[in-house]
C-alpha cells in the first residue's frame, strides 16, 4: 500500500495513476484549505496543480542525472515576480510540493496522505484557540501626523500616561513632501472603551492632522 507504484521505467499506467491521484487529491487538498486561507481563485488553482507539476517533474527526472540537471537549468531561467504570501499560503504551497515529490517517486498514497491529512491538521489548528494571546491582541499601532514645526520628543508623554499601559516608538517617517511628519507606536490602551478621549486629545495636540488606531502586526520576514 505504502510502496512506490514505479518500476524501474515509468510504465504509461503507472504514469497516469500518479496524475489522477495526484490531481484528485490536490483538488480536495486545495477545497480543504479554502475554508482558511484568504487568498483568490487563482492561488487555489495553482495549488491544486502543484501537486501534480511537481510529480511530472520528478517522474521524468526518476534517477537520470542529465534530466535533472537539464530541468534544472530549464527552472533557473524562468523568473517569478509576486507579492510576498501570508503564513496560510507558504504553509498550503510546502504542502503541496511535499507531496508532489511522494508522488514523482511513485508514493501516491503517501502524497494523497499528506494533501488530505495536513490539510484536516491544518483546519483542526486553525479552528482550536490554542495559539491565541489575549494580551498580544491587545495591541495596537498608532499613528500620528504632526506639523514638521512641532516637536514630537515628548509631546504625548502625558497624554499616554493617561491612557496607555505601554507604548513604544516604532518609527518616524516624513511625509507631504517632509512638511509633517508621521510617527508610529506599538499601544495597549488601559481602558478600550477610552480609546475616543484618547484619540481626542492626540488630535488637541497634533492641530487636528490625520490619526489612525489600527491592530498591531508584528513585522513578518519574506521568503
Amino acid at each position: 500500500m505504502f510502496e512506490s507504484i514505479y518500476s524501474a521505467s515509468v510504465t504509461a499506467g503507472q504514469f497516469f495513476i500518479m496524475a489522477l491521484v495526484s490531481l484528485l487529491s490536490g483538488v480536495a487538498f486545495s477545497w480543504l484549505m479554502s475554508f482558511r486561507v484568504r487568498a483568490n481563485r487563482r492561488f487555489f488553482i495553482v495549488s491544486s496543480l502543484m501537486p501534480f507539476v511537481v510529480g511530472v517533474v520528478l517522474t521524468f527526472v526518476n534517477g537520470n542525472i542529465g534530466a535533472g540537471v537539464a530541468f534544472g537549468g530549464a527552472f533557473a531561467l524562468t523568473r517569478f515576480r509576486s507579492a510576498p504570501g501570508s503564513a496560510d499560503e507558504i504553509a498550503a504551497i510546502l504542502i503541496a510540493m511535499c507531496a508532489g515529490v511522494a508522488f514523482g517517486m511513485g508514493y501516491v498514497v503517501c502524497g494523497a496522505l499528506i494533501l488530505l491529512l495536513l490539510g484536516g491538521v491544518f483546519l483542526a489548528l486553525s479552528a482550536l484557540p490554542l495559539f491565541d494571546h489575549a494580551a498580544l491582541a491587545q495591541d495596537k499601532l498608532l499613528k500620528v501626523t504632526i506639523p514638521e514645526s512641532l516637536d514630537y520628543t515628548g509631546v504625548f508623554d502625558d497624554a499616554f500616561a493617561r491612557y496607555l499601559s505601554s507604548a513604544e516608538n516604532v518609527g518616524v517617517k516624513t511625509v507631504n513632501m517632509g512638511s509633517m511628519f508621521r510617527l508610529s507606536f506599538k499601544v495597549r490602551l488601559k481602558r478600550p472603551e477610552e480609546e475616543k478621549a484618547f484619540i481626542d486629545e492626540l488630535r488637541v495636540r497634533n492641530g487636528n492632522l490625520e490619526i489612525s488606531l489600527l491592530p498591531y502586526a508584528e513585522p513578518q520576514a519574506q521568503l
